[in-house]
Parts: C-alpha cells; structure tokens; sequence
C-alpha cells in the first residue's frame, strides 16, 4: 500500500484545505504495472485551482488534477457530451484520499451515477458519418499493397470499429489503453477478434487482412452497413 500512503502524504502536505481528494488509475487495480503512475484529483475551494501538473514525489510518477467544484462539473460536462468519461471514471472508481464535511462522498456518489446512466445516445448523423468513414477505410485497406500504409490503415480502422461498436451499443468512450478496456469489458469477444485479426493483418498472416475486414464489416453490420455511395454532407448537416 505504498502508493496509497505516498498519495495521502502528498495530499495533506500540499493540499490541507482540500475539500476531496481521490486516488485513481490503474495503480490501484491489478493491472499496475512498474510504469503506472498516481492518478490524483484534488478539489480545491479556488486558488490556486484550477491546474493540471505532472512531477515525481517520493520516487512515484504523480499526475495531480486540481479543480474546483465549478471546473470539476465543466469538465465533466465536456465529457458527458464527448462521450468519454475519465474525470467521472477517476472519481467513481477511486480511493477517497481527503473528505471534508463529506463533500467528497458525495461527489464519488454523483460520480458513480452519471458514469452508470451511460453517454449521450449516437445521433444518426453520426452513425451515418462513422459508417462512411469504416467503409471508406476499409476499402483503402483491401487495395493496399505497401505494408508500412496497411500498419497505419489497420490502426485506424481498429480504433474507428472499436468506438463505432462501443457507441451502437451506449457504452462510454475512451483513447489508448482505455478504449481497449471499454471495449474488453463492453464485449469481451469482439475485442478479441478485432485485436487479434488486427495484429494479423499488419503482420501479414495469412488470412490475417481478411480476418480483420470481417470483423471490422460485422461491427458496420451492428450499426446498419456500410455506406459510401449516396453519402451527402453539406452545411445545414454540420453542428452548430
């Protein structure tokens, strides 16, 4: 629990007005790694809140996230709306570090059910744009024959079929590592057949490329088919 007690430490010693403050990531799970850093958001009344700041402390990377309650609910709006959910995550899932008069329980509480109710449901429009945009990608990927361009087509693709599929079935977003956990979580099966065929293919296994179109055509399928031609955007189709 050394991490726990180098978290607290830090709190108290840099942030004793804090009104919450809450240990996250991955360092707290099974999938710490000697890498894994201290994911620690701080709730401050105002200065010097709001900032962001990276530094080592007692021999532990610390990424410290220090808001007030006005910054916290911006962000997490901004999240909400972008259907990604790290704020919201670090607070519901992680250890309560500080709790003055029991603000931070209940931020940990509001925290849990707006990550529970889910994201904003896809829009057609979008669907529609993000099934164009796999169905262009992936018939780039079938004509390719330079290696280095199906590396780059295939991650693409990858990342695009993975979120279309989390989205079609209301999950939440996410970016590097954390897409690939949404996703492990949300549909254990997919994700195994999409990362799997995707290091096929971009190593050039037989059967590897074609493994991958199909994987990536049943998460198009999930969201209504590919589509390419008809497809039409003009300006009364952009948000405001």
């Amino acid at each position: 629990m050394d991490h726990v007690k180098t978290a607290e430490a830090l709190v108290h010693s840099r942030f004793p007005e804090a009104r919450a403050a809450f240990l996250a990531g991955s360092v707290l799970t099974a999938r710490r790694t000697a890498t894994s850093d201290l994911d620690i958001v701080v709730l401050l009344d105002g200065p010097p809140a709001p900032f962001r700041e990276s530094l080592v402390h007692s021999g532990w990377p610390v990424e410290l996230f220090v808001q007030t309650e006005a910054v916290w609910r911006a962000f997490a709006d901004q999240e909400t709306a972008a259907r990604q959910s790290p704020l919201l995550a670090m607070c519901a899932d992680g250890m309560l570090l500080a709790d003055r008069d029991g603000f931070g329980t209940a931020l940990q509480a509001e925290s849990r059910q707006r990550l529970a109710a889910g994201p904003p449901p896809l829009t057609a429009t979008e669907c529609e744009d993000r099934r164009y945009a796999l169905t262009d990608t992936l018939d780039d990927l079938r004509g390719c024959t330079d290696p280095l361009e199906r590396t780059y087509l295939v991650a693409a693709l990858l990342q695009g079929a993975s979120e279309l599929a989390l989205l079609v079935g209301g999950h939440w977003l996410g970016t590097a590592k954390w897409l690939s956990r949404r996703l492990a979580t949300a549909d254990p099966g997919l994700h195994r057949r999409l990362t799997g065929a995707a290091a096929a293919a971009v190593a050039d296994q037989p059967g590897g490329a074609a493994e991958f179109e199909a994987a990536v055509h049943t998460v198009l399928q999930r969201a209504g088919g590919p589509i390419w031609a008809g497809y039409r955007r003009g300006s009364q189709d952009r948000t405001p």
